[in-house]
């Protein structure tokens, strides 16, 4: 059987966005599941537009996402000679020719087109025709070159998402496959680098139905095998409206930024558009293993953040602590706090984890044990009252002499409120303040435990709370 060969192939004309994400995981994934080969190539033809920071922005997020090629990455701007090759040998086929219409005539002939109701398109002046004189070619004006499509007939595909599609011949006009300057355009490059690369199964956004016809009536005039088709529904945003670059689509970056991790992002994608029964939760082992396109919805997938955000809480849930300490620890770095030995870093996150949506929260949470802390003014009124301030003096009385493990310093806060005849929460409630500043934190005993014995001495010695 021929090996299974997918690509993923983005233009680097701006980040590497959600939609881009979940194409190049299906891609990958199909690869992964029928052991074939999976190929990254970066469509940069369009030298305005394709930047330097663009293309490290997919590597980035590709390597962030954990979608690693097998082949490539490969460029276009590396392959001009071979497809300048081809376009010869289509121009002494016939297949192609040159068209000497200026740009100028062909807006005139648009404009012309328009007014009379009709679909503007070229008019195949320059296209070769038995026993068609053809104009003088003008003076001074290179051509583009145009490929020869088909005038009847039609183009048909069983696409593998959105089913039989079938497109008039007569609907499409000559492409130009080869600007003035001799660049080759986009759907000729694409379809010599599907041809060469030997690319089975092209799964792509549907934006690109358009684009197929065309590519296949080349491929067949290169006498190429053609791929299977596969193009996935749209990402609709929170709101309803298409996920877009100008419409709230953002880089895969910015969810690293926010605190996410990739393999909530990645079961997050695995699930826009496609299912396996009611599994909402799966490793992308698991993911590669269950993936076909059979499962693939041809309707509209909507982005859901909620949903996203449940999934990255439940990812932290199970996530190693030495992990995601070393994930932490920069993000407080860059933030200009200093991770001191004491405490744990660890320790903090292990305690923490469950209350955390995402790594930046955890952040957060992590951050006042190594500040200079300085709790809200109204906090400090609102639970260090004439009532329990002598519980609490109690508490720091005693606190040099007791074990430092959770459960002495949890039977030291019960003494301590038993002595005063106050309930537990009377004390509980200004350690916590004193110590990390919030109102809600793991059972207060392991917090204090968390802090060296001096540093808790020194926080629960707060000038102001007399």
């Amino acid at each position: 059987m021929t090996m299974i060969r997918t690509r993923f192939a983005p233009s680097p004309t701006g980040f590497l966005h959600i939609g881009g994400a979940r194409t190049a995981l299906f891609s990958w994934a199909y690869a992964r599941h029928h052991a074939g080969c999976f190929i990254l190539r970066i469509e940069d033809t369009d030298l305005v537009r394709s930047t330097p920071e663009a293309v490290q922005a997919i590597l980035d997020g590709m390597h962030w996402l954990g979608l690693k090629h097998d082949e490539g990455p490969f460029y276009q701007t590396q392959r001009m000679s071979r497809y300048r090759a081809v376009i010869e040998e289509m121009l002494l086929a016939g297949s192609a020719y040159p068209c000497y219409m200026t740009p100028a005539e062909l807006d005139h002939l648009r404009e012309e087109q328009r007014a009379a109701g009709l679909k503007p398109r070229y008019d195949g002046r320059w296209r070769p025709e038995l026993g068609k004189i053809l104009p003088t070619p003008p003076v001074g004006v290179q051509p583009v070159i145009r490929f020869r499509n088909p005038t009847d007939g039609v183009v048909a595909w069983d696409d593998l998402v959105k089913g039989r599609v079938e497109i008039a011949n007569d609907e499409l006009d000559d492409l130009v496959i080869a600007r003035a300057d001799g660049t080759p355009t986009y759907n000729f490059c694409v379809v010599v680098d599907d041809w060469d690369m030997g690319i089975t199964h092209v799964i792509r956004g549907d934006d690109h139905v358009n684009n197929t016809p065309r590519q296949i009536n080349i491929l067949r005039a290169l006498g190429a095998q053609l791929p299977r088709y596969a193009h996935l529904s749209m990402i609709l945003g929170d709101d309803g409206q298409k996920l877009s670059k100008r419409h709230g689509a953002v880089s895969v970056m910015q969810y690293d930024d926010e605190g996410y991790l990739p393999e909530a992002v990645l079961n997050y994608l695995a699930r826009l558009g496609w299912s396996h029964g009611d599994d909402e939760i799966f490793s992308m082992p698991q993911f590669c293993e269950w993936f076909d396109l059979d499962h693939i919805t041809p309707s509209a997938a909507q982005f859901n953040t909620e949903k996203l955000n449940w999934l990255n809480a439940h990812y932290l849930k199970r996530t190693e602590t030495a992990r995601l300490a070393d994930l932490v620890q920069p993000r407080l770095q860059a933030r200009g706090v200093t991770v001191a030995a004491a405490p744990s870093l660890a320790a903090i996150i292990d305690l923490y984890k469950e209350r955390a949506a995402n790594l930046n929260e955890l952040a957060d949470l992590a951050e006042v044990f190594y500040i200079e802390l300085h709790p809200k003014a109204e906090l400090l009124a609102k639970y260090l009252t004439p009532e329990t301030l002598p519980a609490l003096a109690d508490f720091i009385d005693h606190l040099p002499a007791v074990a430092w493990e959770a459960a002495a310093i949890g039977a030291l806060i019960k003494a301590s409120v038993a002595r005063h005849g106050l309930k537990m929460p009377k004390l509980a409630m200004p350690l916590r303040v004193l110590l990390t500043g919030l109102e809600q934190t793991p059972s207060v005993d392991a917090v204090v435990a968390l802090f060296p014995r001096e540093m808790v001495l020194k926080r629960l010695a707060w000038p102001d709370k007399t």
